[in-house]
């Protein structure tokens, strides 16, 4: 509720906006066009703040947004309001056909893809009859309710700032969600949501869709605020400048939207006004005052102003607490079976000429824990990558509880009940310690995007935030469990993330090094609840250089050296194997 609250607010001191006495008519205008940019930098802030996915090409769905409602009202006689559904259906689905070929690219191609079909589909509204060439379309009917017609600013103002404080609502809702936490995850990498089953490349598709459609609510609201359309405010230029207005703003922030479209709209304004009397020619010197003001800006706020603004209130933000909820359902333990947990057999990786993991077999029982050790570069981390999916094998076989899972991507892996940490940590540094864990549960978890969108989602959310608490308390973070996990100690970001693989209800636990950064008697917590997974019916492999806290620990030991097994054993026979010594332990034999 305390996320919404603001809306509310921000809701009411607009509604009563154009009702003081001796406010400008021009300012009302200004407030529409910022309302306008506010709809298409909300869908940046998750597109490109919060999934990581840069475009410049947004104001193309404006277009699509614009050009359908603008073509079924003029050409068919449609009402405006029974044209908004289509125009969100045609700006979806270019969506998912420009997202399936866009989505797929990384680094600089990602955002250089955008900017090919921004100015592919600008020409395209240049030149097609359909959309009236340059000209464009004009005597598009107003918005209308019954009698009333919203003919002027004054009136499509409340149409449009509607528009706005529902998408507001919406994003908030969808960002606070299972889904929104997947989102989240995205912009850190892929390896560590999809270990823990998002389905990245539809979590992209998703967040792309979603971007799309609102700029086409934008655009359609565009067409019937100016009442004609036509390619120009469609085209490249629209586009950067609609990222600039969500990064000026905060990317991250739903908020920075409307901050950032704000400043833009009434900057540009200012300067458009006043510098041709100040040059005394025509010469377009706003343009260039402009871009120096938001180099200028971006300076001194490289993540936006909002967060700065933020930053100047007396505000306390507490996290959100954990509603009491029934328990998710708990895997079942088959305690009868004796046959090994995991096996591999033979595997094998090689990147080029590099022989990273040499035909190693090793297995892993039932209630067991076992170390895998060696120097550094050893293959420990490939070996783990290949039984969670991460990396296909060159060859040889890995399965885990009889069921073959060589090449099997992680989402797969992890449904059959096998989580794990990472060598490099791999937390969303700007979420809750419970955010971060609760995306261990992600496939304990059912509600969609729509469900959460609309609010849906709560009872499926308390079981997930109860059970993320409740991992949180099973490592000892409670204290830290609202703090942003980027602001922990190494340690502690190793804790938090076996918590997480925790909410995964895993049978096999693989931790990598989880006992780097500890303090002594935080190792000896670490291993105590290792224990306790393991009486419990849990298995773990674990990647550790501390011999003390592995041979305190472990059962069995598989030993690597250059991607080669090279011993098997228990701790005493490891602690006294030559190869053993000579490789990795220190000493002669």
């Amino acid at each position: 509720m305390a996320q919404r609250l603001p809306i509310v607010l921000f809701a009411l001191v607009m509604a009563v906006l154009p009702f003081v006495p001796g406010i400008p008519p021009f300012w009302i205008v200004l407030l529409d066009n910022i309302g306008l940019a506010a709809l298409v930098a909300m869908g940046l802030v998750i597109l490109t703040g919060v999934g990581g996915l840069t475009s410049f090409g947004q104001a193309a769905f404006c277009g699509f947004g614009a050009y359908t409602t603008a073509i079924l009202t003029t050409s068919y006689g449609l009402s405006p309001w029974l044209s908004l559904p289509a125009a969100l259906v045609v700006s979806g689905i270019a969506a998912v056909v420009l997202g399936l070929m866009t989505v797929r690219l990384s680094g600089h191609y990602l955002p250089l893809g955008t900017i090919a079909w921004g100015i592919s589909l600008f020409y395209l509204f240049s030149k097609l009859e359909l959309t009236g060439r340059n000209d464009g379309i004009s005597s598009i009917p107003p918005l209308a309710i019954g009698t009333f017609e919203m003919r002027n600013p004054n009136t499509i103002y409340f149409a449009i700032w509607l528009a706005v404080v529902v998408a507001a609502l919406i994003t908030v809702n969808l960002l606070d969600s299972r889904m929104g936490r997947a989102i989240r995850a995205l912009r850190r990498g892929h390896i560590a949501a999809e270990s823990f089953g998002v389905q990245t490349a539809q979590a992209k598709l998703l967040v792309f869709i979603y971007a799309a459609v609102l700029a086409g609510l934008s655009g359609w609201l565009y067409a019937h605020f100016q009442r004609a359309v036509n390619p120009t405010p469609f085209g490249p230029q629209a586009g950067i400048e609609y990222l600039f207005v969500a990064v000026l703003g905060g990317a991250g922030y739903v908020w920075g939207a409307v901050l950032g479209a704000g400043i833009v709209t009434v900057l540009k304004e200012i300067l458009q006004s006043y510098l041709p009397l100040l040059f005394k020619n025509e010469t377009q010197f706003e343009i260039v005052v402009f871009g120096v003001l938001l180099v200028a800006l971006l300076q001194l706020a490289p993540n936006g102003l909002w967060p700065r603004l933020l930053a100047l209130l007396p505000l306390t933000p507490r996290g959100q607490q954990p509603q009491p909820a029934a328990a998710l359902p708990a895997r079942e333990i088959d305690t009868a079976s004796t046959g090994p947990l995991l096996t591999i057999d033979k595997a094998r990786k090689q990147f080029g000429g590099v022989l990273a993991v040499n035909d190693v077999s090793f297995e892993v029982g039932r209630r067991e824990i076992v170390a895998l050790i060696g120097p550094n570069g050893a293959g420990k981390s490939t070996t783990f990558n290949l039984v969670t999916g991460v990396l296909t094998t060159t060859s040889g076989r890995v399965s885990i509880l009889g069921q073959d899972t060589t090449d099997t991507p992680p989402q797969q892996v992890v449904r059959l009940g096998v989580a794990r940490t990472f060598q490099h940590v791999k937390l969303v540094p700007d979420m809750t310690v419970l955010e971060n864990v609760a995306i261990g549960a992600h496939l304990r978890g059912h509600a969609g995007a729509i469900a959460s969108m609309l609010r849906l989602d709560r009872a499926d959310e308390a079981k997930l935030l109860a059970e993320a608490a409740r991992q949180i308390a099973r490592v000892g973070l409670t204290d830290q469990m609202h703090q942003l996990a980027g602001s922990l100690s190494l340690g502690q970001q190793r804790i938090v993330e076996i918590a997480r693989a925790l909410c995964a209800d895993p049978v096999l636990l693989l931790l990598d090094e989880p006992a780097a950064g500890l303090r002594h008697k935080e190792k000896q917590q670490l291993a105590e609840l290792l224990r306790q997974l393991r009486d419990g019916g849990m298995s773990v492999l674990l990647v550790e250089h501390d011999m003390g806290f592995v041979m305190n620990l472990a059962q069995r030991i598989v030993v690597l050296d250059f991607g080669t097994k090279i011993a098997e054993g228990t701790p005493e026979t490891i602690r006294t194997n030559p190869d053993v010594i000579r490789a990795y332990l220190g000493g002669t034999a």
